[in-house]
């Protein structure tokens, strides 16, 4: 929402230096809206005034000395100038404080507003009175709350402030936010704060968990009773850990706390603060030095491997279904015979999916999908029996909005697919938040969590996921001379045990599709798809007894976008025709046929439907008429193609609704494929069906009788087309 002093402070900044030109900045949007760039105008702003010539966005260690020897305390009779106090006043408004008429005074009003600012950090009793010491400016100057915001915690607040209140006179600490949030800023508080209590120098104290620090704790348990600061600390880290505990002395409900906090991290139950207990609320991978039941790695389970591995406590192992890569990590991938080594020393087995998903450009409801196809046929291809989970990575520091905007897509796009397509189980590899998230969402029934990636802001500031079933703490190496492998360390929940036994495989399939080379063969195709098309009398645009002026103007669907409609989506109609075992043709055909047919005529019966003046009509990228989709889906269904609850009569509208989605809609057009073979009284559609029972396939799409006929002979040809490019890409793959 706009606030018009915050317009005003955005005005004095372009009045005042020339439009930003003075502070090496472009001239800020005047709309009341406070952000990052005010806040760094304003910054640069005090910059300029102190006199500093080499102008940031940062207030760094330069900005913070400088003001703290000009001015270690700001207020009516020591602030320098009017637009120094501008800028004081603006930076006040833009936290949501009464900073007067940013007029160059500091008033009753300015003062009045510092001394709520200095309560809200925690500061009214280390910083008494309505001055502005350098610290409280560094915090004013940065889109940090300090009050409780929607979602945060009081508890959370008071820690907060709290740490601000005891810490912010030495020398690295500054006042961290007051929103009732645990953060990364908060996390690296925390620690700083231990080591001054350990006795750290100013200088010596970094915020990381190093040897000092951590001998510091293992000299500090904590137990019923403990009162003082180190009580305070250690109540104040179960709190950021989601543990309903009151923050101060060690009491029995506290104690009662650590238990289950200690239950639920796979910790010894001893109801103190101890040092792993302590190291567990401070840094995702707590303490190191802990041996797990479980590992995983990249590297092939020999016999003499196995037997190390049982050696050292390990039960279970993660492994991976795939590699992409036919030249790095030759063993990453499961091995042949490596499930039998696995079996027989008593291990049991996770598989993990991973191709590449080391950034936020690869996820994608899309890729997601694609992904839980191919998993599913390498996890077949293996032996994993119905029930096994596979994890699926995200092995990357994704930031929440990204798990919101892209991985949760792409694990919706992964748990349809093996929900609806397998007997197999999804979990998911990553950070804390977006285990949790992928979670809470409903898309994944376990997770692995990456917590050696301490850093990982997913991690920072984030509890362990309520679904944890591996923790992934270190790398180590186990065993020697022939036995000797590196493996990453995790600790077991006891959530997902894996396999222990494993059925033959399934063959790999000779001759499955692959997806189309569109460097090699996209515009070969089209253009044979074109001449095709128009020696039937479908031309480019138009036909069906519209003009080409008629057809542009009221939306007729050309060759040319069809045709790429279906390329985008090439993945999917791949991963179809893998998972039923048939030519992909078949399925890209009408659906080809089909968007190149629409018209507006269609938009019209698809508007009846959606105003309640029709039950249902052809619909999608493929046309299908709802009854049919659900008669097709229920087929599968019972002959065990898909998994899901039977479709009826009070699904239709549903179905109808979901047939608007291409993706939903092609897996349809696959499924009726199938049933139209049974209709017909003809095999089952695979790998080397004949000309003949294709064209009456494709023919039993548009229904009976002789205009049925017809349009099977039509779709014929275009099926040789499309095959005939999907039988090249076959052959280079």
């Amino acid at each position: 929402m706009a606030d018009e002093m915050v317009r005003l402070a955005q005005r004095f900044i372009n009045a005042t230096y020339n439009d930003g030109a003075m502070l090496g900045i472009t001239k800020l949007a005047e709309d009341g809206r406070t952000g990052w760039p005010t806040m760094y105008a304003l910054t640069r702003a005090l910059q300029y005034e102190m006199g500093i010539t080499a102008l940031s966005n940062s207030f760094g260690p330069t900005t913070l000395s400088t003001l703290q020897a000009k001015y270690p305390k700001l207020d009516g009779s020591t602030v320098p100038s009017a637009n120094f106090c501008r800028i004081l006043q603006s930076a006040l408004y833009c936290k949501g404080y009464d900073g007067g008429e940013i007029d160059g005074k500091y008033n009753d009003r300015v003062r009045a507003a510092v001394t709520g600012l200095k309560s809200n950090m925690g500061l009214d009793a280390v910083f008494p009175g309505d001055a502005l010491e350098p610290k409280v400016v560094k915090g004013l100057l940065t889109m940090d709350a300090y009050v409780t915001v929607g979602g945060g915690t009081d508890g959370i607040r008071a820690i907060q402030r709290w740490l601000n209140g005891r810490y912010v006179n030495r020398k690295d600490f500054f006042v961290i936010p007051c929103d009732g949030y645990h953060s990364r800023d908060v996390a690296r508080s925390m620690l700083l704060a231990i080591q001054y209590e350990i006795g750290m120098a100013d200088g010596t104290a970094n915020g990381a968990f190093g040897p000092g620090t951590q001998a510091g704790l293992k000299a500090h348990p904590v137990a019923v009773g403990a009162t003082g600061t180190w009580s305070t600390l250690f109540t104040a880290a179960m709190i950021l850990n989601k543990r309903d505990v009151p923050l101060g002395d060690f009491t029995a409900a506290v104690r009662s706390g650590v238990e289950a906090f200690q239950s639920f991290a796979g910790l010894p139950v001893t109801g103190s603060g101890d040092f792993r207990t302590w190291a567990s609320l401070l840094v995702s991978y707590g303490d190191q030095t802990r041996r797990g039941t479980a590992c995983d790695g990249v590297t092939r389970i020999t016999p003499a491997r196995a037997q190390a591995l049982k050696d050292a406590g390990y039960q279970y192992i993660g492994r991976y279904l795939s590699n992409p890569s036919t030249t790095s990590l030759p063993e990453k991938q499961i091995q042949p015979g490596e499930l039998a080594t696995i079996k027989e020393y008593g291990l049991r087995c996770f598989p993990i999916y991973q191709t590449w998903s080391r950034s936020a450009e690869y996820f994608s409801y899309p890729r997601g999908t694609s992904d839980a196809f191919s998993a599913i046929e390498w996890a077949r291809i293996h032996g994993f029996k119905p029930g096994t989970t596979i994890y699926f990575a995200v092995d990357y520091d994704a930031m929440d909005g990204e798990v919101t905007g892209l991985v949760l897509p792409h694990f919706r796009g992964i748990h349809h697919t093996v929900s609806e397509n397998s007997f197999y189980r999804v979990g998911v590899y990553g950070p804390r938040n977006v285990c949790q998230r992928v979670a809470d969402a409903g898309y994944a029934q376990t997770s692995f969590v990456s917590d050696m990636s301490s850093g990982f802001s997913g991690n920072l500031g984030y509890p362990m996921p309520s679904t944890w079933a591996f923790d992934q703490i270190s790398t180590i190496t186990v065993g020697s001379g022939t036995g000797a492998i590196e493996i990453d360390n995790n600790i077991a929940s006891g959530r997902d045990t894996g396999q222990g036994d494993f059925d033959p495989g399934a063959a790999t399939v000779a001759g499955l599709d692959v997806d189309l080379n569109k460097t090699a063969h996209r515009d070969a195709m089209l253009r044979d798809v074109q001449s095709y098309l128009t020696s039937i009398g479908v031309p480019e645009t138009g036909g069906s007894g519209w003009t080409d002026s008629d057809w542009a103007t009221l939306g007729g669907t050309s060759t040319t976008k069809a045709y790429d409609l279906v390329l985008s989506a090439d993945w999917l109609f791949t991963s179809l025709a893998r998972e039923l075992k048939l030519r992909k043709a078949l399925i890209q055909t009408p659906v080809l046929w089909e968007l190149r047919k629409l018209n507006p005529l269609d938009a019209v019966a698809d508007a009846a439907v959606r105003n309640g003046i029709t039950e249902d009509c052809s619909t999608g990228w493929g046309q299908i008429f709802a009854r049919v989709a659900i008669a097709a889906r229920n087929y599968c269904l019972k002959e065990g193609l898909i998994n899901g609850s039977p479709l009826a009569e009070p699904n239709l509208r549903e179905v109808w609704d979901n047939l608007q989605d291409p993706f939903y809609n092609i897996r349809s057009v696959a499924y009726l494929t199938v049933y139209n073979a049974h209709q017909l009284k003809i095999a089952r559609p695979n790998l080397t069906t004949d000309q003949a029972d294709t064209q009456a396939l494709l023919a039993r799409y548009n229904g009976l009788g002789e205009d049925a006929q017809q349009y099977g002979r039509e779709l014929i040809g275009l099926y040789n087309v499309l095959e005939s490019y999907n039988a090249l890409s076959r052959s280079a793959a």
